[in-house]
């Protein structure tokens, strides 16, 4: 059974990130929990001088959160019916980053799915603050969803790796297991001006090949200096419709999510990028 999390804060662009979950893990029994976290609705309300004004809102946002979960749940269940999918609704008093991460270690989760960027959110930045401090913190791969991206299997994907990271054989499963569903291949982008692989880098590039045998993977290396600018230029070339990258230390999402450079590639990326934690569970 998949354990899937998808945060909403009841967004046009949240409700598209859960359109996208219940497609892209379609063919796979999974439990979807849609969570909305309301901590902030409270606190940030101006009335509020007195504990009893506090515990009053707190319960007319719990109620109102409720409501509007379960007609979350009633739309997605009216126009994405799937016989392996059960879905829950939780509604929860605290803040999102920390909802998520207290929900991600209770149930176990495989993957939390969101918006890139939530209603409130600037429009010239690439993530909001939520959703990256999701990517950065929590301890489970988190699939992005780009504002208004309109849901294509994810046939070809893109993996730009520096085969020094000593990947997760569960991150990996997931990754394999969505893959084997699509038929899709996966781009394995070696960015180095040098090329030549070390042992080490020949042992992590074969335990990558060992633990992705349902997709079809192609090994490419190329010799542009900029990682941003390489990523990007191969996303366009090959018509990719997944990025992935891992969150290690010196990894290229360790760069990429300094705000300079998500600047520089969010211009570009337009389409769902999973982060796969390099962490044990």
């Amino acid at each position: 059974m998949r354990k899937i999390l998808v945060p909403t804060d009841f967004s046009e662009n949240a409700f598209n990130a859960l359109k996208y979950a219940c497609q892209v893990f379609k063919y796979e029994k999974s439990e979807i929990f849609i969570m909305h976290a309301y901590a902030d609705e409270v606190y940030q309300q101006d009335r509020l001088t007195k504990r009893s004004q506090l515990e009053q809102l707190k319960e007319e946002t719990s109620q109102r959160s409720e409501r509007r979960l379960k007609k979350v749940l009633d739309e997605v269940e009216s126009h994405y019916p799937n016989p392996h999918h059960n879905y829950r609704i939780v509604s929860a008093f605290g803040s999102l980053i920390d909802e998520v991460n207290d929900l991600v270690n209770q149930e176990n989760m495989d993957i939390v799915v969101m918006a890139t960027r939530g209603e409130t959110n600037n429009r010239s930045i690439t993530f909001g603050s939520n959703t990256l401090q999701v990517l950065k913190y929590i301890s489970c791969p988190v699939l992005a969803i780009p504002e208004g991206f309109e849901y294509h299997a994810p046939k070809e994907v893109l993996f730009p790796t520096n085969y020094l990271v000593p990947y997760k054989r569960r991150e990996l499963k997931l990754l394999c297991d969505m893959s084997g569903s699509f038929r899709s291949t996966i781009h394995m982008l070696y960015i180095d001006p040098v090329q030549k692989l070390s042992l080490r880098q020949e042992d992590n590039q074969q335990f990558l090949n060992d633990c992705l045998p349902k997709a079809k993977l192609v090994f490419e290396t190329t010799q542009e200096k900029d990682k941003t600018i390489a990523i990007t230029k191969y996303i366009v070339h090959k018509d990719i419709d997944m990025l992935v990258l891992v969150n290690s230390r010196h990894s290229f999402l360790e760069d990429m999510l300094c705000q300079s450079t998500i600047d520089k590639i969010g211009l570009h990326i337009k389409i769902p990028f999973l982060v796969m934690q390099n962490l044990y569970r």
